[in-house]
């Protein structure tokens, strides 16, 4: 374990397996990158959790090539250009584990959600005390009863980071159609990965010698995005596919010239925008 990323002495056990434990995955990712002096990420809030967590980083998810900080960072972009049409919005999180993004994209007005399973949300609380504006469910998202707490009347935009891949296609679609209908107007914002790598990890595909990634079983190709959600709900108004990249070095230089050819370009990994 660095030095950098020991943790204190009345360090907090996680207790995570499972889907639950890539709380800690996209957390290392984030904070390691919030600590190089050409961050992509100004992210305190995020190294402070790292740092308090009793857990070996390294061993199980090795050094990370900032591709889940750039997802994040690409996200904050987003709300913050939503943000500066709707100042009053609600923001719904669903399955967010540890992510400081609130911090990062705070207006001062905005109000925020956060949806996870009880454990989860337990963990959380042990480093964000819910307020007024910034508040936190504990449920499933794939039950309709956060849908209850939702309150689109100064705009709503809902995200999914790094959830839908682990849910089976049906159950991600029945979960699209539900947000979809139930509001209209709203814009989600969620990532998905491909088809090749979702076979991977259904297959066993270790992160690191120390630990395998949990399956995921729905990934879609970029270019079948817009037809299959316009399959699902076909009132959508519009779907943008936003590339993220690694920040540096090798991985980067891979995802640049990914991007340049016909047919490898629609097999990465990419975030979505949907206007409900």
């Amino acid at each position: 374990m660095d030095i950098g990323t020991q943790p204190l002495p009345n360090a907090i056990a996680p207790c995570l397996t499972g889907v639950s434990e890539t709380m800690l995955w996209s957390l290392h990712n984030r904070a390691c990158e919030a600590r190089r002096p050409n961050s992509i990420l100004d992210d305190p809030k995020t190294i402070s959790i790292h740092d308090a967590i009793a857990y070996d980083y390294h061993h199980n998810f090795g050094t990370p090539n900032g591709t889940l900080a750039a997802r994040a960072a690409q996200i904050d972009s987003t709300l913050r250009q939503w943000l500066t049409e709707h100042p009053e919005g609600q923001i719904i999180s669903l399955g967010e584990g540890l992510e400081s993004q609130s911090f990062r994209v705070d207006n001062g007005t905005m109000r925020w959600l956060t949806v996870d399973l009880p454990h989860a949300i337990t963990l959380r609380e042990q480093f964000f005390t819910p307020t007024t504006r910034f508040t936190h469910l504990a449920a499933s998202a794939l039950a309709p009863d956060w849908m209850e707490h939702a309150d689109p009347s100064a705009g709503l935009c809902i995200i999914a980071q790094g959830l839908l891949m682990y849910f089976p296609p049906t159950v991600v679609e029945t979960l699209f159609r539900a947000i979809a209908t139930r509001f209209p107007g709203a814009i989600f914002i969620f990532d998905t990965i491909p088809e090749w790598f979702s076979r991977l990890t259904l297959n066993g595909l270790n992160q690191t010698p120390n630990y395998r990634l949990p399956p995921m079983p729905w990934g879609i190709d970029q270019d079948q995005i817009p037809k299959t959600l316009k399959s699902w709900h076909p009132s959508l108004k519009n779907i943008d596919c936003l590339p993220y990249r690694a920040p540096r070095g090798p991985h980067r230089h891979i995802a640049e010239l990914i991007a340049n050819l016909p047919i490898l370009r629609h097999q990465v990994p990419c975030l979505v925008q949907v206007n409900l």
